[in-house]
């Protein structure tokens, strides 16, 4: 049986709660993370600043030279955990499977919940609306079989986006897409499979999994089988919750 498998990812999420009670900061480049002028990296970047190249993890200095015009503000993380706390309500009202995979996301199993919900689109889209009406904030959700598809497909989706990779069709949806989108590959890892003449999510999953393990060791395994959309994990709360 096929599982029903939501990640939810909240968008530009701190930038999200701070126009929240801030409104003068809709539509306007905002970075959160502090003063420029200090040693700090983004912690969130609004889809507006992100056209510059914005992003997390980048020292504040780059991005006020790359977007001299954003507004730079040190936000308030007692607000961030109220909202994720909001969040994770709301989410938990339609499975008891849920697993957070940070403050802003979170995974949420749904397999066999639709006899008392509704085809699973639906429900997603209530979750978006629930959120949206909440906590003031957009939300994507990727729909698969899996988790790591499932993932996938919200990051493909954002912002404010919703994205049904159908069962079977796992593989033919990752196999265009450049290695970077598939979890877990960072840029070594990516410089890695580029040494072996890889550049796309298809490329992994035609590699023979010896070649993988002997470059990656054991990861290798694991990229093989995701790059096949292949991720039998649980959604489960993490042993320490």
């Amino acid at each position: 049986m096929s599982r029903t498998i939501f990640h939810i990812d909240l968008d530009a999420f701190f930038v999200s709660v701070e126009r929240r009670f801030r409104p003068e900061l809709e539509g306007r480049p905002v970075v959160v993370g502090g003063d420029p002028a200090r040693r700090g990296v983004v912690a969130s970047a609004s889809y507006e600043a992100r056209r510059y190249g914005l992003k997390a993890g980048m020292p504040l200095s780059t991005a006020q030279r790359l977007c001299p015009q954003a507004i730079f503000i040190t936000g308030d993380f007692s607000l961030y955990q109220q909202a994720s706390a909001g969040f994770m309500d709301i989410l938990g009202r339609f499975s008891p499977f849920l697993e957070p995979a940070g403050i802003d996301e979170a995974y949420l199993d749904l397999t066999g919940f639709e006899a008392l919900y509704g085809p699973a689109r639906g429900i997603a889209l209530n979750i978006k609306q629930l959120v949206r009406q909440e906590l003031g904030i957009t939300a994507s959700v990727g729909m698969a079989s899996c988790k790591v598809v499932a993932k996938v497909a919200s990051d493909l989706c954002k912002p404010d986006g919703l994205l049904e990779i159908t069962a079977g069709q796992e593989a033919a949806f990752l196999a265009p897409l450049p290695v970077a989108h598939l979890p877990g590959i960072g840029p070594r890892t990516a410089q890695s499979l580029k040494g072996l003449g890889v550049s796309t999510i298809g490329g992994i999953a035609r590699l023979p999994v010896s070649v993988l393990k002997g470059r990656l060791g054991i990861r290798g395994a694991v990229l093989h089988r995701h790059s096949c959309g292949i991720d039998h994990s649980p959604v489960e709360l993490p042993a320490d919750a």
